[in-house]
This record gives C-alpha cells, sequence and structure tokens, in this order.
C-alpha cells in the first residue's frame, strides 16, 4: 500500500534521545507561492510514497515549509566540526530543519529534512535559505551519486520560490528535501567532547549503534566496534569518491557521515582532464580539499570521530583501529580502479598499469571519464580514438601492449571483458558546466525541463542513452570559467 499525506506515518526518533541534540524549530514560509520545480519518484519510493502526492498542492505547502505535516516534529539538529582544519565550537543546522523520519515497508528509516527552509538557532547570522543553483546542484548530484552506486543522501524534491535571497548578488529561493537514514555527522559527537558532556556522548552513540549498528550490541565494547565500522564505510566511500573523479570540495567533519553517506553538496565536481590537484572549491585558496588530498582528509577527519568518542574508548585501541585506514582505502581503491580495466582484483603488475596509466592521463590533460568509457566500448586493436588523447601516443602504445598482454596471461575474454567494464565506467557523470547549463536556463527563462531528462540519464549513467550524448562530451572551453565556492 502507498503513502499519501494523509496516511504517511511521521515520527523522530532522534527526538527521543534528549533536547541537548537538537532545537525544536519550525520551517519559515516564504511569502510568495512556492513552485515544485521537480520531483522524484524513484526517492518517493524509499517513503512509499504514492507518486500522485505530487500533484496534491497540500505537498507543496509541506515541502515548502509553508504548512507542517499534522504528525510532523520539526528540529534542527546540533554539532560543531572541525572547519578547513580548525574547530567550530558550534554549527549545526543553520538552514536545515528535519519534519520528521518515515519507515517504509522494508523497516528502513529515512529522515526528512528540508534545506533552505529559514532561519534556525544555528544560522549564525545568516538568513536560512538557499538559493535556486546551489539547490539545482545538489538536487542533480544526490541522484548522480545514487546512479554511480556511492552512498549518498537523496533527494525527494525541488521546490522553487521567488522570495529574494542575498548572496554575492540578489537570487531567488529554492528547498530540497534531503532523505537519509539518519543525519549524524562526525561533528555531532564532537561538540560534546569539546563541551566535556560526555554522558551526551555515550546517549548518541547509543542512539546510532541500536539503530544502525545493532549487530554491535553484545560486543565486549560495542563503541569501539562502531568506530572500526565508520573508518571502513569512510575508506570505502572515498574510495569510490576516487574512482569516479569526484571532489566533495569541504570535507570539513561536520559534512562525514556517521553512516558513510556522502552529504552535504556545496562546491563538489567530477573531474575532467585528469589533474590530481583539482580544487573545485574557489573558497578552498590553499587547496586543502583538492582531489588527492581527499583520501588523507578522511582519515584526518575520522581521527576528530575517535577522538570524540575517547570517554567510551581506550586511548590505545582507538588508535590500533584508525591504524587500518589506510590499508582499507588502499584496498577498496586499488580493486575499484582494477575493475575499471577490466580484472577481477588487483594485484602489483596491475597497480603499476594504474599508476602508469594515470601519469600519462595527467601528462596529456585527457578527460577521465570519457577515457575510461572508451576502454570499455572501443576496438583497442584496430581504433585510434583512444591513442588520439594521448601526446605521447609510443608511451601509451607501449601502456596498451603491457595492459592487452595481462589480460591476455589471465585467459581474459576481451569482448565479454568490456561489457563488464562498462558496469564499472560511468558514460555520464554531472560535469559542472551541464548544471550551469540547467541552472541558467532556469534562472534566465524559468525553464527546468531539462532537469527530469538529465535524472533520467544519471540514474542510470552507464547506460549509453542513445539520442543523448551531449551529455556525454568533452566540457565546453567556457567551463574553465566555473566558479562555486562554499556559498554555492
Amino acid at each position: 500500500m502507498k503513502n499519501t499525506l494523509d496516511n504517511i506515518d511521521f515520527t523522530n526518533s532522534f527526538v527521543d534521545i534528549g533536547d541537548e541534540f537538537y532545537s525544536r524549530i519550525s520551517p519559515t514560509p516564504f511569502t510568495k507561492e512556492s513552485k515544485l520545480i521537480h520531483f522524484n519518484s524513484k526517492a518517493a519510493n524509499l517513503l512509499d510514497l504514492d507518486p500522485c502526492v505530487a500533484e496534491d498542492k497540500e505537498f507543496t505547502k509541506i515541502f515548502s515549509g509553508q504548512k507542517l505535516h499534522k504528525a510532523s516534529t520539526p528540529i534542527a539538529m546540533l554539532y560543531s566540526g572541525h572547519q578547513f582544519g580548525h574547530y567550530v565550537e558550534q554549527l549545526g543546522d543553520g538552514r536545515a530543519i528535519m519534519i520528521g523520519e518515515v519507515t517504509n515497508q522494508q523497516k528502513q528509516p529515512w529522515e526528512i529534512q528540508l534545506k533552505g527552509s529559514g532561519i534556525t538557532p544555528y544560522s549564525r547570522q545568516g538568513d536560512g535559505r538557499a538559493v535556486l543553483r546551489s539547490s539545482i546542484r545538489e538536487y542533480l548530484c544526490s541522484e548522480a551519486m545514487h546512479g554511480l552506486g556511492i552512498p549518498t543522501t537523496r533527494a525527494l524534491c525541488l521546490i522553487g520560490n521567488d522570495d529574494e535571497v542575498y548572496r554575492e548578488k540578489i537570487e531567488t529561493a529554492a528547498i530540497v528535501t534531503r532523505l537519509a537514514p539518519s543525519h549524524i555527522r562526525f561533528g555531532s559527537f564532537e561538540i560534546f567532547y569539546y563541551r566535556s558532556q560526555l554522558e551526551n556522548i555515550k546517549k548518541l552513540a547509543d542512539y546510532v549503534i541500536g539503530k544502525f549498528y545493532s549487530e554491535f550490541l553484545g560486543a565486549e565494547n560495542p563503541y569501539l566496534e562502531l568506530l572500526k565500522e565508520v573508518i571502513d564505510r569512510t575508506a570505502k566511500l572515498i574510495a569510490q569518491w576516487q574512482s569516479v573523479g569526484f571532489a566533495h570540495g569541504v570535507m570539513n567533519s561536520d559534512n562525514m557521515s556517521i553512516l558513510g553517506l556522502t552529504i552535504d553538496y556545496g562546491p563538489f565536481g567530477f573531474l575532467d582532464n585528469y589533474n590530481p590537484k583539482f580544487i573545485c572549491n574557489h573558497s578552498d585558496y590553499e587547496g586543502r580539499y583538492a582531489f588527492e588530498n581527499q583520501p588523507q582528509i578522511g582519515l584526518f577527519n575520522l581521527s576528530c570521530l575517535a577522538q570524540a568518542l575517547l570517554p567510551l574508548i581506550d586511548v590505545d585501541p582507538a588508535k590500533n583501529a584508525l591504524a587500518t585506514y589506510q590499508d582499507s582505502y588502499t584496498r577498496y581503491y586499488n580493486n575499484l580502479m582494477a575493475g575499471k580495466l577490466g580484472f577481477n582484483t588487483s594485484n602489483p603488475a596491475i597497480e603499476s598499469l594504474v599508476h602508469t596509466l594515470l601519469e600519462q592521463l595527467q601528462q596529456s590533460n585527457t578527460d577521465y571519464t570519457i577515457f575510461f568509457r572508451r576502454l570499455s566500448t572501443e576496438n583497442l586493436l584496430t581504433d585510434n580514438t583512444l591513442r588520439d588523447m594521448f601526446v605521447d601516443r609510443t608511451a601509451f602504445n607501449h601502456w596498451l601492449t603491457q595492459y592487452m598482454k595481462l589480460h591476455n596471461e589471465l585467459g581474459t575474454q576481451f569482448d565479454a571483458l568490456q561489457v563488464k567494464m562498462q558496469a564499472m565506467n560511468p558514460k555520464y557523470i554531472l560535469r559542472n558546466y551541464i548544471a550551469q547549463t540547467i541552472i541558467q536556463k532556469a534562472e534566465q527563462d524559468n525553464d527546468f525541463s531539462e532537469i527530469d531528462t538529465l535524472i533520467n540519464i544519471l540514474h542510470n549513467p552507464f547506460s549509453e542513452h542513445p539520442g543523448y550524448e551531449k551529455y556525454a562530451q568533452h566540457p565546453p572551453e567556457w567551463a574553465d570559467s566555473i566558479s562555486v565556492s562554499c556559498s554555492s
């Protein structure tokens, strides 16, 4: 049975752990009438929500913050975190309000959060709003990451409003409805550690373990097992980011999920030409969150979490747990990159192939996604398309010879292999220029029609999608001028 607005069962288990962890606050209604820009039926399935609800005006009122659902218990969550390496003693949901939680028929809980819904006690002199451009980016990227098979928050709907929002210029407002089993972050623990409120650390950890990691309840130290699991999930998540060329842009500890999800899409970017020093955040003046730094930043953030859990875990076991991160990350990453080349698992010879290939991609400014897709689809013996992507064709020919030799030694049938590789190498990613084109149409022409087309493609980025190849092309020259920052 599908849920409607009348029978959907809103709860909020997070409220039960105590009001030290949040503030009760209702969304601030817009002054002008809101419009439903896009409804994501695939995300609606997570709530067992009947897609017909999108046609109900009450839906837009509830998910724009104009009206509270009768069962809603709206809150803004409290947390702190390390931002660009420096501890900030209080952050919290400054423009996001959780309006409730729905448990679907598969017994999966989904928190429903309105991002851009107005001022909260944690807004820090901000207006609590989100602008249309950043909301479109988050809406699209949440679903793009899901399509790539990378753990992420989801996006239920995008709602726009003509209320003015002041950033570098006057813009219009929007709200993204985000879904996640939990929005708890590393910083949710940090704030109570630095406040010396040790009982609250335990309360929060008990809640997380009981709700999401119940397999640890009988362990000798369930809190240590929690840390180990989060370390492993984070290592795997960042390996997945690196394998598809995704740069988060703001890997502060308050933007790291206790469940190993990708959260808080701001100045993200996917690699075009392979450049390990790629910085997608215009506000990141020192390149702290450059693409190549993400694995080590993951370890830094996990160290922040481990420190916050020290009242529950002895120092040496915590250090030992952190010491597993690098090996776990390397194993996940090497296996993913081996898969992109058609191998089942990695080994030193394959790792050497990957290393040499990435060096050549960088030297030739070769497009990362397009290269791996063509490797998965072109006839490598007769087609020169791949060779033409490299300045030093001789060096690439040598690499290709070594690559084919290794496959021959393993007895690989290359035709079947390429089909397998296509499931590892997406044809479509959310390039910045594509998002920017959609934003410009929305802002200048009030035209949102392309969002639906792109969402459908991004949900299946490994498929060919004949007729939509324009979304898989090299970026135009003007794409280099696109600048996104923390305000994005």
